[in-house]
């Protein structure tokens, strides 16, 4: 059965007090919209509908940057979940599938929830609902059941005391066929406390007309709701003790778990060891038996199998570290291959670049991939020698074990086994120094004797 994913990304998040809108806020590196279509991407949904609201155009723009292909519908005016559902309505014309109603605020929905909520479809349910039981019910709405399953969802401001005394609580998320959503969606009234049109009410309807509800439920640490700062900050810690712990189940070394800091997307293999301090942005892959020492900062690199990186190292988008590459301390690598074996041990820049097999980049070597207006690339070959404070002015080559002098300034390409050098002739001037500090020194003595 084909599957579609609505999320509901349209509040404000008055209580975050910011000018961003609340699904763009942001836990382990990514914006709290992208962990809800990361959670539903592995269902491989046919299609994505976003319903934004406040900041309409920087909730699309997220959406894209994350799925190009998936649609943005706008909720004008908020009137309630049900309301806000419907918004997708036009987007999902033609559909035949489930949809799966998700919030672009709740970013630890596990896939495998949602995938138990679509088995429960095809074992007969036409709306699934998913439920949690949590410490403190309290404002939650109510799921009521019986003897056949779910009979209706209340919210909390409707409810009687009996219903209140109930501790399965509904989280929001809901699964049901797309055609008998929007159905049941144009049925309901806002007829209620807060006059607005529930999403919940559509279990109550869908009984009357004699279809099945069920629930399938979940810890309540995956239905956490992002609603102010403070709740950002727990959502970090609560992912980031999860994802420190997944990482040592798997075979990492953590030296001081505590220190460092996951984004949603980090992916490290076996063995893998980690010193103190160390964060990753997003898009980082390190293969195993690899090394990060601390103090590191990696976003956007693929590191790979034996490769030694930092301590106090920077790995920047498009970073490549074939194996057993070596990058130390106070290096940074941006959009460059490090070919197998070649090291980048102290304090340089490489960007825009490609280092070739065993090569060695000596201390405080730049390459100088920008003119103001555009990048250019440098071209290291196999086996070279790069002396200490070399700079590469870019686009320029450097062939196979060749070799630049210490200092040098490289501008043109340099052959294959050739030895570069870039220096301006050292004269060596007799008695210049002494005369020239004793000079300093009597003027240093004026001044001072002139302030007192």
């Amino acid at each position: 059965m084909a599957v579609a994913l609505i999320i509901l990304a349209a509040g404000k998040g008055t209580r975050m007090e910011s000018d961003l809108p609340k699904v763009l806020h942001k836990v382990a590196g990514a914006p709290l919209l992208h962990h809800a279509l990361y959670a539903g991407q592995s269902l491989e949904p046919e299609r994505i509908v976003v319903v934004g609201g406040f900041g309409a155009d920087a909730v699309e723009a997220s959406m894209r940057s994350f799925d190009s292909e998936a649609q943005f519908a706008l909720q004008d005016k908020q009137l309630g979940t049900g309301h806000a559902v419907r918004q997708a309505e036009t987007a999902l014309d033609g559909f035949d599938g489930d949809a799966i109603v998700l919030y672009g605020d709740t970013p630890f929905i596990r896939p495998e929830t949602l995938e138990a909520m679509l088995e429960a479809r095809k074992n007969g349910a036409a709306v699934v609902v998913l439920g949690f039981c949590p410490d403190e019910p309290g404002r939650y709405g109510r799921l009521v059941t019986g003897p056949e399953g779910l009979e209706k969802i209340v919210e909390a401001k409707d409810a009687t005391d009996e219903e209140l005394a109930i501790s399965l609580c509904n989280s929001g998320v809901i699964a049901a066929p797309a055609e008998m959503l929007f159905s049941l969606l144009s049925e309901v009234s806002n007829d209620n406390a807060s006059g607005e049109y529930y999403l919940t009410d559509i279990v109550g309807l869908a009984r009357a007309a004699g279809h099945k509800a069920a629930v399938v439920t979940c810890d309540e640490a995956e239905t956490l709701g992002i609603n102010s700062r403070r709740e950002l900050a727990a959502a970090e810690m609560a992912f980031q003790s999860r994802a420190r712990a997944a990482a040592m189940d798997n075979g990492v070394t953590l030296a001081e778990p505590a220190s460092v800091y996951f984004a949603f997307d980090t992916m490290i293999g076996r063995d893998v060891e980690i010193g103190p301090n160390v964060v990753f942005g997003p898009g980082t892959t390190i293969e195993s038996g690899a090394v990060i020492h601390a103090f590191c900062h990696l976003e956007g690199c693929h590191i790979s199998r034996g490769a030694s990186v930092g301590p106090f190292a920077r790995l920047r988008p498009g970073a490549e570290l074939a194996e057993e590459a070596r990058v130390g301390n106070f290096v940074e690598i941006k959009n460059a291959e490090i070919g197998p074996g070649a090291k980048v041990n102290h304090l340089s820049y490489v960007g825009d670049a490609s280092i070739g097999a065993e090569a060695n980049i000596g201390a405080g070597t730049i390459t100088c991939n920008f003119d103001g207006v555009m990048k250019h690339r440098t071209e290291i070959g196999p086996r070279s020698f790069i002396g200490s404070n070399t700079c590469l002015v870019a686009p320029v080559q450097v062939g196979a074990d060749a070799m630049t002098g210490t200092g040098a300034v490289i501008t043109s390409d340099v052959p294959d086994e050739a030895l570069a050098l870039s220096r301006v002739k050292q004269v060596n001037l007799d008695g210049v120094a002494s005369r020239h500090m004793a000079r300093l020194k009597s003027i240093k003595a004026r001044k001072l004797k002139e302030a007192d």
